[in-house]
């Protein structure tokens, strides 16, 4: 049964300086939960990778709170948070010549230390997240060789291999051609399932997230507005949410389509 991993109670994201202050989403409540694969969906310039991040601990909200595990994130260290989120971005990072188990075995730096070398239990912990992702085929190969989609393979395998029960990713699926896309969240809604972890992701794939998340979140200027696919639908957000002349909302089949007359 799902339970709560992560509470926002009227949460205010942005950007704030000695001299100014820029607020992006406010007033954001709203749960996630684990053995659940929630999609957080909404129009550029909504505010999602500023709410990812601020989940994520990497920018500080402006007011609000969130709290992980009954403890609010503030109260975490950031070497506790390294073990208890993991977080995987869409952005290219220099990877040099790493091969694909060195990439992976950076994930138990929060064990090892940066620098730390990798003992025989951890290198079992590497070489399952391989196997769970299935890339064991990959493991030789360095970053450079692979394609988009096998990076972000290595990159989901890496943060397994952090052992969090949480996950965040922004956008996992861009660049990505429409099977790597099935096959990607396909696979993140196996793992949360599979795993009892927390996955939550910010994506543009309005419809592969109605056919597989658990959950979803509808975010833009106003509000934020969470439920199950069915729920959002039948309620009639995901027909006002996304309000766009000439396509509609299947609300039973849960598909826009082409209004052509």
């Amino acid at each position: 049964m799902p339970e709560i991993t992560i509470k926002l109670k009227n949460l205010t994201t942005g950007y704030s300086t000695k001299s100014n202050q820029r607020v992006v989403s406010k007033d954001l409540t709203a749960c996630l939960n684990n053995e659940e694969l929630t999609c957080l969906l909404g129009v550029n310039g909504a505010g999602k990778s500023t709410l990812l991040r601020t989940l994520s601990a990497f920018i500080p909200p402006i007011s609000g709170k969130i709290s992980l595990l009954g403890k609010y994130l503030e109260d975490y260290t950031p070497k506790e948070l390294s073990k208890l989120i993991g977080v995987v971005l869409t952005g290219r990072m220099e990877q040099g010549g790493l091969t694909v188990f060195d990439m992976v075995g950076m994930g138990r730096s929060p064990y090892t230390g940066f620098w730390g070398t990798l003992g025989e239990q951890d290198r079992e912990i590497v070489k399952d997240a391989i196997k769970q992702i299935k890339i064991t085929h990959l493991i030789e190969r360095t970053m450079d060789t692979l394609s988009d989609g096998e990076r972000q393979k290595v990159m989901i395998a890496k943060a397994l291999a952090q052992e969090t029960p949480v996950i965040f990713l922004d956008e996992p699926t861009a660049f990505l051609d429409f099977p790597s896309k099935v096959e990607m969240m396909q696979m993140l809604h196996n793992l949360a399932h599979d795993m009892k972890k927390t996955i939550f992701l910010s994506t543009h794939d309005l419809e592969l997230a109605l056919q597989v998340a658990d959950r979803l979140w509808l975010l833009d200027a106003e509000q934020l507005i969470t439920g199950t696919p069915k729920e959002l639908a039948h309620q009639g957000y995901l027909d006002r949410f996304f309000n766009i002349p000439g396509i509609f909302f299947d609300k039973d089949n849960l598909t826009y389509k082409i209004d052509r007359q």
